[in-house]
């Protein structure tokens, strides 16, 4: 059975090495500083920044999460964000990524959010195959400019 639980900073190590997974999924690379600004940024209470850790039966790391709220135009309560969604690839498919969007969910109807929205990549079939199954798919194209 998976457990999720708040990050903490005895979980560094592991969540380095899931968020390792995560950057290199999507081909992408930060620096040394952004990613131990990001790990800090999750354990203050005060940044606005959340996470969360699933662990398997053994107590071994297997996904992450972090998500983030924000004032809405079309809503009286918060929108949050989940950001960031990474299952180790050896456990895919056990109802890890599950229980993390779940927590995520669980998390922001007791932070009175209107809703948790998030986006992956068209071609991520395995993550949008539980997408599917636990969300709407709203039609909506993502679009960015970078600064």
């Amino acid at each position: 059975m998976t457990t999720i639980a708040r990050l903490t900073a005895s979980d560094h190590d592991e969540w380095l090495s899931l968020w390792s997974g995560y950057l290199d999924f999507y081909e992408s690379v930060l620096t040394r500083e952004q990613t131990e600004l990001t790990f800090q940024r999750i354990l203050d209470a005060d940044s606005g920044i959340h996470g969360a850790i699933a662990r398997d039966d053994g107590g071994h790391a297997i996904g992450i999460t972090h998500w983030l709220t924000h004032p809405a135009t079309w809503s009286a309560g918060p929108y949050c964000y989940l950001e960031d969604l990474y299952v180790d690839p050896a456990v895919r498919r056990s109802g890890a990524g599950a229980a993390l969007i779940e927590h995520v969910r669980d998390w922001a109807r007791e932070h009175g959010c209107a809703k948790v929205y998030w986006l992956t990549q068209e071609h991520n079939r395995t993550a949008r195959s539980l997408y599917g199954r636990v969300a709407k798919d709203t039609g909506f194209v993502h679009y960015e400019i970078e600064l």
